[in-house]
C-alpha cells in the first residue's frame, strides 16, 4: 500500500472505522475522510486551478483536520505537499513560496494574510469554496471508481511526495525534497524502533503538524489509527491529560519541553490510557526523564532525526526506559539511542573516516529514509549529501553498545522548545539596527527551554552613552540611568526582531560588550563565547 493511498485503503476495507476525532469527538470516519479528500483533490485538480502534477501547493494549516485533507488531496492530485510552519514570521514564510515557486496555497483562513504580497493564489481551508470542494467527493465516488483505485496522481515510490523546509547555516530555509519510499520506510522504522508494540489506537496531536507530529501521522493512518486533535489546535497542558483520559493506547508526538509542563503540572487525571510519549528536537535532561518516569512510568521513546532524514536516524523504545536494572540505564536513557532498522550511522572525522567509540565526530547517516535533495540548491545538496552519506553537522560519539550520544552541533544550530534557531539568520535582523556594529548569538542550557538565544552586541554609540552617563550622573542616579538606557535599547531590538523573526527566535539575553573574541582571519570564536556564557573565562578584554 503506498502512503498516500492508506486513507483509501481503510476507505475500503472498514468504512465506518474512526479517522479523525476533536477534543472527545469523532469527527470523520475514514470514508467520511476519503469522500473529502476526493472532493478536493478533484477540484486541485480541475482548470479552475490550471495546477499540474509535480506542481508545489503551500500547505498553512493549523492543527485541524484540513491539514489531513489537504496533504492527502495534494498527493491523490499528484501535486507535491509543502508544509509550512504557522508560527514562522509572514516574511520567512514568503521566501518559502517563492523558493519552491508554489503555484497554490492552502491556509487556515485566519493565516491567509500571510500571502498578500507573494503573488500565489489561496484558498483559506475553513472557507465556503473549500467546503464545496470537499463535499463534492461523495458524488465524485458515486460517479466513478475513485473509491476503489490507488491515487491516480502519483505512482512511483521515487516521486516528492514532501518538500520539508529546514534552515541551514546561512539563515535561508532549504527545502529538503522527501520521496513517498522515505517516507513509507520512516513509518516502517517507526513501528520496528519506536513505538514498536501494538496496538496503535490513537495518536494525540499537540506538536505542529507542518513537523514531527505530522510525520508520525503518516505511520498511524497506515494503521488506521484515529487521529486526535485538540479543541485548541495546540498544546495545553490540562487539554492534553483531558485527551489521555478519553482515549486509549495514545501516544503523541513531543518537544522536552513539552513532557516538562506535563511532568510539572499540577493535575491529578487518570493517564493509564497513555501508551508513550515519543520525544525528539533535542534531548532531554536526565533529572527531567526521572521525573517524568516517576510520575507516568517509563511510557517515554526517543527519536533522533532531520529533515533530511526524516525522524530516522537513532531511537530508543520504551523498553530501554522501562530497563532501570540495567547498570547502563543513565547513560542509555540519557543517549540518543540506537541507529534505526533502515539506516546505518557513523561518526567521522574532519577527513570523512570513521572515529572509534567513544571518540566525537560528526554524525553521519545512509539508508532509504535520506532525502533526494535540497530543491533548487545543487550546492547545499553537495555540501550535504557525499557518497552516498548525509552529514548532519551534529557531532556525538557511539558507546561500544552502539548507544549514540550527541554533543555539541558544528552548524551552530540552536534548538529552543523543540524549534531550530540558526544564529545567522537574527544576526542578520539585528544588524539591521543602526546602532549595531557587530553581534554574535549562541545559545545557553536552559532547563525549561532545553537553550535560550544569547545576543552578544557591540555597539559603539551604546557603550558612548553609557560612558557618558557613568560621567555625568551623581553615584545615586548612575545605576538607575544605567539600567533605563539599557532596558531601551533592548526594547528597540526586541521590537525589529519581531518585525522579521518568528517570535521564539528572539533573543532572551542580551549582552552588550566591546568586542568580540576573533582568531587571525577575523572569525568571531563562539567558543569563547560560550565558555564566558558559563563562566569559564573572564570577560572579554
Amino acid at each position: 500500500m503506498y502512503i498516500q493511498d492508506s486513507i483509501a485503503f481503510w476507505a475500503r476495507h472498514e468504512p465506518s472505522r474512526p479517522a479523525v476525532a476533536v477534543g472527545d469527538r469523532v469527527l470523520y470516519s475514514y470514508g467520511e475522510l476519503h469522500a473529502r479528500t476526493v472532493g478536493l483533490a478533484t477540484w486541485l485538480s480541475s482548470a479552475e486551478t490550471g495546477l499540474q502534477r509535480g506542481d508545489r501547493v503551500i500547505i498553512l494549516v493549523l492543527n485541524t483536520v484540513e491539514f489531513f485533507e489537504s496533504l492527502f488531496a495534494c498527493w491523490q492530485a499528484g501535486l507535491i505537499a509543502v508544509p509550512v510552519n504557522t508560527r514562522l514570521h509572514p516574511r520567512e514564510i514568503r521566501y518559502i513560496v517563492k523558493q519552491c515557486s508554489a503555484s497554490f496555497c492552502l491556509a487556515s483562513e485566519e493565516l491567509t494574510g500571510r500571502f498578500i504580497e507573494a503573488g500565489v493564489p489561496v484558498l483559506g481551508v475553513g472557507s465556503k469554496s473549500y467546503q464545496t470542494a470537499c463535499e463534492s467527493g461523495v458524488l465524485t465516488l458515486q460517479k466513478s471508481d475513485a473509491g476503489n483505485s490507488p491515487s491516480a496522481g502519483v505512482r512511483s515510490r521515487d516521486d516528492t511526495a514532501w518538500i520539508f523546509y529546514t534552515s541551514g547555516t546561512t539563515g535561508q530555509p532549504k527545502g529538503a525534497m522527501l520521496s513517498f519510499k522515505n517516507l513509507e520506510i520512516m513509518c516502517q522504522c517507526y513501528f520496528r524502533d519506536v513505538d514498536v508494540d501494538p496496538p496503535w489506537t490513537h495518536i494525540l496531536h499537540p506538536a505542529p503538524l507542518s513537523h514531527g507530529s505530522g510525520l508520525y501521522a503518516l505511520a498511524h493512518f497506515l494503521k488506521g489509527s484515529c487521529q486526535v486533535l485538540p479543541e485548541s489546535a495546540g498544546f495545553a497542558e490540562d487539554e492534553i491529560f483531558e485527551l489521555i483520559a478519553n482515549w486509549s493506547n495514545s501516544v503523541f508526538f513531543a518537544a522536552p519541553t513539552m513532557i516538562r509542563r506535563l511532568t510539572h503540572a499540577d493535575i491529578d487525571t487518570d493517564t493509564g490510557n497513555l501508551k508513550a510519549v515519543l520525544f525528539g528536537g533535542a534531548p532531554m535532561y536526565f533529572e527531567d526523564i526521572c521525573d517524568y518516569v516517576d510520575r507516568f512510568g517509563p511510557r517515554l521513546a526517543q527519536l533522533y532525526g532531520q529533515g533530511e532524514s526524516p525522524m530516522t536516524i537513532t531511537s530508543y523504545s520504551s523498553a530501554v526506559m522501562a530497563d532501570r536494572t540495567n547498570p547502563r540505564w543513565k547513560q542509555r536513557v540519557s543517549s540518543a539511542g540506537r541507529a534505526q532498522s533502515a539506516v546505518s550511522v557513523v561518526c567521522v572525522d574532519d577527513q570523512g573516516h570513521r572515529v572509534e567509540s567513544g571518540e566525537i565526530g560528526e554524525v553521519i547517516v545512509k539508508g532509504p529514509t535520506v532525502m533526494k535533495g535540497y530543491w533548487q540548491d545543487p550546492q547545499a545538496t553537495a555540501n550535504s549529501l557525499r557518497e552516498g552519506w548525509l552529514y548532519t553537522g551534529d557531532m556525538g560519539y557511539f558507546d561500544e553498545d552502539g548507544y549514540l550520544t550527541l554533543k555539541d552541533r558544528s552548524k551552530d544550530l540552536l534548538i529552543s522548545g523543540g524549534s531550530n534557531i540558526y544564529p545567522r539568520e537574527v544576526e542578520e535582523v539585528l544588524l539591521t539596527h543602526a546602532d549595531v556594529d557587530e553581534v554574535s548569538i549562541i545559545g545557553k542550557a536552559d532547563r525549561e527551554w532545553g537553550e535560550v538565544v544569547v545576543a552578544y552586541v557591540v555597539s559603539e554609540r551604546f557603550n558612548h552613552t553609557v560612558a557618558s552617563l557613568s560621567a555625568e550622573s551623581s553615584p545615586t542616579g548612575i545605576n538607575r540611568s544605567l539600567e533605563h538606557h539599557e532596558d531601551s535599547f533592548k526594547k528597540a531590538l526586541d521590537s525589529i526582531c519581531l518585525e522579521s523573526l518568528a517570535r521564539y527566535k528572539r533573543p532572551r539575553i542580551y549582552r552588550f560588550v566591546d568586542s568580540l573574541p576573533k582568531n587571525n582571519y577575523g572569525k568571531v570564536l563562539k567558543t569563547k563565547l560560550r565558555s564566558l556564557e558559563q563562566g569559564i573565562n573572564p570577560p572579554l578584554e
